[in-house]
């Protein structure tokens, strides 16, 4: 293991990497906290909604997402090694890729649609959700084209930028929400589909924005395509998804989970799946923390690889695990203990109130094991293991947590606090092998390289 100097040596520039990363991607879900805010005050019914809808659109955003993670990856690594003109390259491909996926994917979601019916949501629920549901799928494209150019500015050393402009955003779709859901400044009252209409614009604005702040900036410039239309190549692409389809199957495995969990709370009813949303809601931006650090550490962990700086390795590794580790005992405990406020703050629902204060009992116990699994899963895709981590994510949410779910909610009578002791389970299982995976793999190539790692 390594020494405590060198520990606090690494987690610095990991921090410093990090904080903007972290505070962009709690910016990205504060979109989605501020509308379930904002519907929650026109009722529980188009709260569980919502819920539903973006049940089936994370679990196509995740997905999509892990496919362009191999973006971050591979242009750290170039910048670490000083190939600038790599690190273009990387972007061009990556953009073209999350063009060609996002627009398919938009396609095949427009397709389900028309078959919402199927997946026995309550009635009232499925009478309010077509328009959100087509509004916030759409939107999956200017979020992929932000995503790469995030990760691109990012992994070149500027993650300020895409931290401001997700910040900014936030602030629009607040005000754009208030002005459409309940129609000011003399435009209709759209309702909940109005909330769709707010962040499809706020994401449009937050990938132009980010575009024209990368094309002015003369420090980007060595790293930025001189010519986007120019031939692609085939080698780029699969270098990409090399790390991108593993990657997206993690995510997959575990989004599904709990697209698949908010499925099962629509069975239980619209109070359950309403108390569902406010409870992942606030699970999800405790999430943006190890997430964010998740992120710094396998571009971190890249860089050094490409630089040539194996000895770090472990120490930015397990640093980051520690500082996960520590920063969600502090989630937990607001969880745990200020539930029934934080509810409120949602709906005026009282059933709401009460069930979403006991799911978050449970999310202060997941929070831990969350955290861990998630950089442990980072710092695997940074050295470039992706295949296992994959394998293990898949046992961790679709053998363990999804069944125990389902047995403990519908077979010995839990009902929601079932389902999600069902998720808490498959984070633990998947944090425990995923860091054991981690020490593993570094102390074998350390030894290979012999340079004591």
């Amino acid at each position: 293991m390594p020494d405590l100097p060198q520990l606090r040596r690494e987690l610095r520039p990991t921090l410093t990497l990090a904080m903007p990363i972290i505070i962009g991607q709690v910016s990205q879900v504060l979109m989605g906290l501020t509308d379930s805010l904002m519907i929650g005050r026109i009722g529980k019914v188009p709260l569980a909604a919502s819920a539903f809808a973006n049940s089936i659109f994370n679990l196509t955003y995740i997905a999509s997402l892990g496919l362009l993670m191999g973006v971050s990856i591979l242009v750290s690594r170039a910048h670490g090694a000083r190939q600038s003109r790599e690190c273009a390259e990387y972007l061009r491909h990556g953009m073209a890729l999350a063009l060609t996926v996002g627009t398919g994917v938009v396609l095949l979601l427009w397709a389900v649609a028309t078959q919402l019916h199927r997946f026995g949501q309550p009635a009232e629920v499925l009478a309010q959700v077509y328009p959100f549901y087509l509004i916030i799928c759409t939107s999956l494209l200017p979020v992929l084209a932000f995503q790469v150019l995030k990760q691109f500015s990012e992994a070149v050393g500027h993650p300020r930028a895409p931290m401001n402009i997700l910040l900014g955003c936030v602030g629009l779709n607040v005000l754009l929400n208030w002005v459409f859901i309940w129609g000011h400044f003399g435009l209709p009252a759209l309702g909940l589909a109005g909330s769709g209409l707010a962040t499809l614009t706020a994401r449009i604005v937050a990938v132009i924005g980010l575009w024209f702040w990368l094309t002015r900036r003369p420090e980007v410039k060595r790293e930025w395509p001189e010519r986007w239309r120019a031939p692609l190549a085939w080698t780029r692409f699969r270098e990409m998804l090399a790390i991108g389809i593993p990657a997206a199957g993690q995510w997959l495995f575990e989004s599904g989970a709990f697209s698949a969990a908010a499925i099962m709370m629509g069975w239980l009813g619209t109070v359950p799946l309403a108390a569902h949303q406010i409870a992942l809601a606030c699970a999800s931006t405790a999430f943006m923390f190890p997430l964010g650090l998740s992120i710094a550490t396998s571009m971190r962990i890249s860089k050094a690889l490409g630089a040539g700086q194996q000895d770090a390795l472990r120490a930015i590794g397990f640093g980051s695990l520690a500082t996960a580790i520590l920063g969600m005992l502090g989630f937990a405990l607001l969880f745990a203990f200020a539930g029934p406020v934080i509810a409120a703050g949602f709906t005026h629902d009282t059933d709401v109130i009460v069930l979403s204060a006991k799911l978050l009992v449970v999310a202060a116990i997941f929070q831990l094991l969350d955290g861990a699994q998630v950089v442990g899963s980072g710092a695997l895709r940074g050295v470039g293991d992706v295949r296992v981590p994959t394998l293990i994510t898949f046992i961790a949410y679709w053998v363990v947590a999804l069944p125990g779910g389902w047995l403990l909610a519908f077979r010995l009578g839990a009902g929601p606090v079932g389902v999600w002791s069902g998720l808490a389970a498959g984070l633990g299982f998947a944090a425990v092998l995923l860091g054991w995976r981690f020490h593993h793999k570094t102390l074998k190539l350390g030894r290979a390289l012999g340079n004591g790692l």
